[in-house]
């Protein structure tokens, strides 16, 4: 059985999305034939995250690879965890680089995986013969760290996650390129609630129509617009529209904003869910009390074509109707008008005219979420670990 090193500078688990992504895949490439070894940072984590249990337990996924947490030094015990500098986090890279080096000096993998930039450089310069993938989720903007990565993409399997970061990549001298958007794990979302016994499950009422939101409200500074739902849903209901807004995730600061914003509107306050940070596992029953699944993020650089949410597979895999902005990551997954209703990013009047529809016309919000959760099943991470494998041993 080959083996395959998961290599990630992160403290897990977490509360952010990359973290189930990455336990998810190590989970799905074990399934795939690989003897699977995460490698991450022994890091303290947060109080909540430290309360969550063990790894496997807390993302819901079976004992199928092995973990190993190398020492590295660890600023969160001296500055709390939102408040690390820049410059903190970059000592935190490279002591962990250091770690990483040191351990990997006796061993050898069949296949080094990584998502991280860093450690492609460290191993393409350590181990220039070795399989390196490397999951591209982003570009760097500086001279010198597009200069880095093309050195990695030139010398590694490189999986973008959008066709439009793929294009990118190629520009910047990768050889060997394959497009695996984010997914689902299937079994997540087995034998879920009927919507009217979630919704009760949650103590919503059944027959409410509910828009649900499932995620942090910002990444890396970046709003991911949830003013602009809010917003429309005050423009429906002044047209008669009754929508329950579900909010699921955090951080709390965010969601008292939202609430600030509900109120100042003059939405009734019972029509606000917001059920915080969830476990992992626990999140597919509040997506199955969603009709709607909301994604309305703004236009920047990086949503536009290089995100590849979790949270959008996810609302497909329980059926809910999709409402995302239109934005060229987000059209490479759904369909307008088919699995999906797209209107303009930050557009308060198109998206309160797809509310209005999706609450008149539950017959399309049935179909489109049928159409979504058909399509889904397309992208499961154990297809993608499936297909990972083969272009690897490819050669393609």
């Amino acid at each position: 059985m080959p083996d395959l090193l998961y290599l990630a500078n992160s403290r897990l688990p977490t509360e952010k999305a990359h973290g189930l992504q990455i336990a998810q895949m190590c989970e799905a490439f074990a399934g795939a034939g690989y003897a699977v070894t995460l490698v991450t940072a022994r890091r303290r984590n947060s109080p909540q995250m430290r309360a969550a249990g063990d790894l496997w337990a807390y993302y819901g996924v079976e004992r199928t690879f092995a973990l190993r947490r190398l020492p590295c030094l660890d600023l969160f015990r001296l500055i709390p965890a939102e408040r690390v500098p820049h410059v903190a986090f970059l000592i935190q890279t490279l002591t962990y680089l250091l770690a990483l080096a040191l351990w990997l000096l006796p061993r050898r993998a069949d296949v080094y995986y990584t998502r991280d930039l860093f450690i492609g450089l460290l191993i393409a310069l350590v181990r220039p013969r070795a399989t390196l993938v490397y999951e591209v989720h982003q570009l760097h903007r500086s001279p010198l760290g597009r200069r880095a990565q093309g050195f990695v993409l030139r010398r590694s399997c490189a999986i973008p996650i959008t066709g439009h970061l793929a294009e990118r990549v190629r520009a910047l001298g990768a050889r060997r390129v394959q497009v695996e958007h984010d997914g689902i794990r299937r079994a997540r979302f087995a034998g879920l609630p009927a919507r009217a016994d979630a919704k009760a499950a949650l103590g919503i009422a059944p027959e409410a129509f509910v828009v649900g939101y499932a995620g942090r409200l910002h990444t890396m500074a970046m709003s991911k617009g949830l003013d602009t739902l809010v917003d429309a849903i005050a423009r429906a209901a002044e047209a008669g529209a009754e929508i329950h807004l579900l909010l699921v995730g955090g951080p709390e600061a965010g969601v008292q904003s939202l609430r600030e914003q509900w109120a100042a509107l003059g939405l009734p306050p019972d029509r606000l869910h917001a059920a915080g940070q969830v476990p992992p596992d626990d999140v597919p029953r509040h997506l199955a009390a969603m009709d709607v699944g909301a994604m309305p993020l703004p236009w920047t650089e990086h949503f536009a074509y290089y995100a590849s949410a979790i949270k959008l597979f996810e609302y497909m895999a329980a059926g809910c109707a999709v409402l995302a902005s239109n934005l060229p990551s987000t059209a490479e997954v759904v369909r307008d008008g088919e699995s999906a209703l797209l209107p303009p990013p930050g557009d308060v009047a198109a998206f309160a005219d797809a509310l209005l529809r999706l609450w008149r016309d539950r017959d399309l919000c049935a179909r489109l979420g049928a159409q979504a959760q058909q399509d889904a099943q397309h992208y499961t991470w154990d297809a993608r670990a499936a297909r990972i494998r083969a272009f690897i041993e490819g050669g393609g």
